[in-house]
């Protein structure tokens, strides 16, 4: 065991109480979730920033040391990887996300470039026995919340944002509802059920107006797959149900089509009934045609609205909603017409207030 000093505590080890000074040994359980610390090896003129656990973003540097987590990434916009499976100090992993997920990087995007290479240190140990100078490994913080066997929301309406893909503006699109809503004077309440660790997007619902958010890393998830993602939803939304909100909202990360566990929150037999309204994201008609068609045929899910950057001007709302027979709105342009219409559709009442005046 020994003491370091690092310069960036990734956002990963948030719910964690990670300082500056960490001690690390030598022996190190390569499984998911636990915390490492790496010096960088290289400098990077893209992708090159790390999500601190302040929120703020913050450009990594030949020499630094920082504070990640273990984990495997399926990304079609980033990079790919696996969690190693032995490591000892000096072993090489690679940078797989902003959030601060490490492992063996496996395929990269060229848009992106060549990932971060970073050098092992050793496991970042925490010393949870009072009064004892007894170090074992730090991990990802689990939320001690049993899975619901059935998912009882006491009415609470849930409005959730799958896409065709990454990047296709579902939190953009959420973001929107979720003003328009607290515009209004409901009281809303959001998560992101799938994905890679960042918590990017739960703050900017909050920054849109959610009281309360939560995020699969809440319960020791680096990663989502379709093994441990409808668990996980189910225990978000029945935590946040408790809180008696207005109205639920949530993200799909990456694609209906992708390795992070969509489809089998889809057709959860739990989650599926539970959802009030389910608006479609897509880049283009073409996946909006298509994504509609997955909804329709092997989810039995009816959108409510297709919105994304396939909506970006009245070309793509002309087309989608001729071929598709399914709104079409631009979120980023006509965002309270979205909330309004996912208001309308799921039946909630208005709250007056100044704001909504």
């Amino acid at each position: 065991m020994r003491a370091i000093v690092v310069d960036k505590v990734a956002s990963v080890a948030l719910a964690t109480e990670i300082g500056r000074e960490v001690r690390v040994s030598s022996e190190i359980p390569c499984e998911e979730g636990v915390l490492i610390a790496a010096e960088v090896l290289n400098n990077k003129s893209r992708y090159n920033t790390l999500e601190l656990t302040s929120g703020r973003m913050a450009q990594v540097q030949r020499g630094d040391v920082i504070v990640g987590a273990l984990g495997h990434r399926k990304a079609l916009f980033g990079y790919s990887g696996h969690t190693p499976k032995q490591l000892v100090p000096g072993d090489i992993l690679q940078l797989l996300n902003l959030g601060g997920v490490l492992g063996v990087c496996d395929s990269i995007n060229p848009n992106q470039g060549q990932p971060f290479d970073c050098r092992v240190l050793g496991v970042v140990l925490e010393f949870p026995f009072l009064g004892e100078r007894i170090g074992v490994p730090a991990r990802v913080k689990n939320a001690p919340i049993d899975d619901p066997s059935t998912v009882d929301l006491h009415g609470i309406p849930v409005v959730a944002f799958a896409g065709t893909c990454m990047n296709s503006g579902k939190t953009a699109a959420a973001c929107a509802v979720i003003s328009r809503f607290y515009q209004h004077g409901l009281t809303v309440d959001a998560f992101k059920a799938t994905g890679v660790a960042l918590q990017r997007d739960i703050l900017a619902m909050e920054d849109a107006g959610a009281r309360n958010t939560g995020i699969f890393t809440d319960h020791g998830v680096v990663c989502t797959t379709s093994d441990n993602a409808p668990e996980l939803t189910r225990k978000l939304m029945v935590g946040l149900a408790k809180e008696a909100p207005d109205v639920i909202v949530f993200e799909l990360g990456d694609g209906i089509l992708g390795a992070y566990g969509v489809e089998a929150i889809l057709l959860d037999p739990e989650v599926r009934p539970a959802l009030s309204a389910v608006v479609l994201c897509a880049n283009d008609p073409v996946g909006a045609w298509g994504g509609v068609k997955l909804l329709r045929e092997e989810f039995n899910i009816e959108p409510v609205a297709v919105t994304g950057p396939a909506t970006d001007n009245l070309v793509g709302i002309e087309i989608i909603e001729r071929r598709v027979k399914v709104r079409a709105t631009n979120a980023l342009t006509h965002g309270a017409d979205l909330g309004d219409l996912i208001r309308n559709q799921i039946g909630l009442e208005l709250v007056p207030t100044e704001a909504a005046s």
